[in-house]
């Protein structure tokens, strides 16, 4: 992949990998550059997204990103806070923030999840007016799903390494899979 294709995907939007009735609808920050030349979500392989997934038993194998598909058939999606592709996330503003949290609201009360998961505490945050908010499951509902706010995959992300945050992906799918009266 050369420079020039990378630069002509700024900007460019990725579909989404979503059906009615997830388990968890997955939502990114914002496609990188990378995610909008493939077309695959999380496509840098830097990013921890696919081993995290398989690691806290969400698929029975790391897939990889042009295998995105597949997660339906586990009950799982993928959409973005922001759609259009950056080269860094601190190209996003607020305000792209906060209106993608609308639009995110609306998708989400059409596409009916049981959980919403925010890769990404910050842009969570921002998006959704909730400064004060942490990882780990929410005190709220977003378009009537429950909310887990995840830390983000990028390997930009020192803070965590692939097997902290494979533990609190993990904390989800248990929360996924327990009754609702269970759930944190």
């Amino acid at each position: 992949m050369t420079p020039e294709e990378l630069q002509a995907a700024r900007d460019r939007v990725v579909p989404d990998v979503v059906a009615g009735g997830l388990r968890v609808l997955f939502c990114g920050i914002n496609p990188s550059l990378m995610t909008a030349v493939t077309g695959h979500h999380f496509a840098h392989p830097g990013n921890r997204f696919w081993p995290v997934l398989h690691l806290s038993g969400f698929t029975p194998r790391r897939l990889k990103p042009s295998e995105q598909g597949e997660l339906l058939a586990h009950g799982l999606g993928i959409t973005n806070v922001v759609a259009r592709a950056t080269a860094r996330a601190d190209e996003l503003g607020a305000d792209e923030f906060r209106e993608g949290g609308r639009i995110l609201a609306e998708k989400t009360e059409r596409l009916a999840p049981l959980w919403l998961a925010v890769v990404g505490v910050t842009a969570y945050r921002t998006a959704f007016g909730e400064r004060g908010a942490r990882i780990g499951p929410q005190d709220r509902t977003i378009g009537g799903a429950r909310v887990w706010a995840l830390p983000n995959p990028s390997g930009l992300n020192a803070h965590w390494t692939t097997h902290t945050m494979a533990d609190e992906y993990a904390r989800l799918r248990e929360a996924v899979e327990s009754p609702p009266s269970a759930c944190p």
